[in-house]
């Protein structure tokens, strides 16, 4: 069980890393798609340090199961709210399968850690 939770979590992790990063630099593909979901370009670094630390916290949270049970709680809570978004913009394709597909993987992630505490 412990082997799925890291594996699920690294993966989980490193997406959530690379799409912060992206966002803190100002990636003109994240800026377009927060148009598009409607949320304002000028606050996705918030998105960005939630999202990097999130990532950090999974990893962490492999040693110290409180911390990524706490961890995936948030990540679960973030792409979430990056669901509503998308659905209220009426948002369709690419961006939409991907907030549902790391929606999974967190609720994965935080059921796994869970099971393996």
């Amino acid at each position: 069980m412990f082997l799925a939770t890291v594996a699920v979590s690294c993966v989980l992790a490193v997406a959530m890393v690379g799409s912060g990063f992206a966002k803190l630099l100002g990636n003109a593909g994240q800026s377009r798609l927060m148009e598009e979901v409607g949320f304002p370009a000028d606050r996705m670094w918030i998105l960005g340090a939630c999202s990097v630390a999130g990532g950090i916290g999974l990893v962490i949270g492999l040693f110290w199961w409180p911390l990524g049970v706490v961890a995936a709680v948030c990540s679960l809570a973030y792409f979430t709210g990056a669901l509503v978004f998308h659905v209220r913009s009426h948002s369709t394709g690419r961006s939409m399968t991907g907030a549902v597909v790391l929606t999974v993987l967190s609720a994965a992630a935080l059921a796994l850690r869970i099971a393996s505490a």
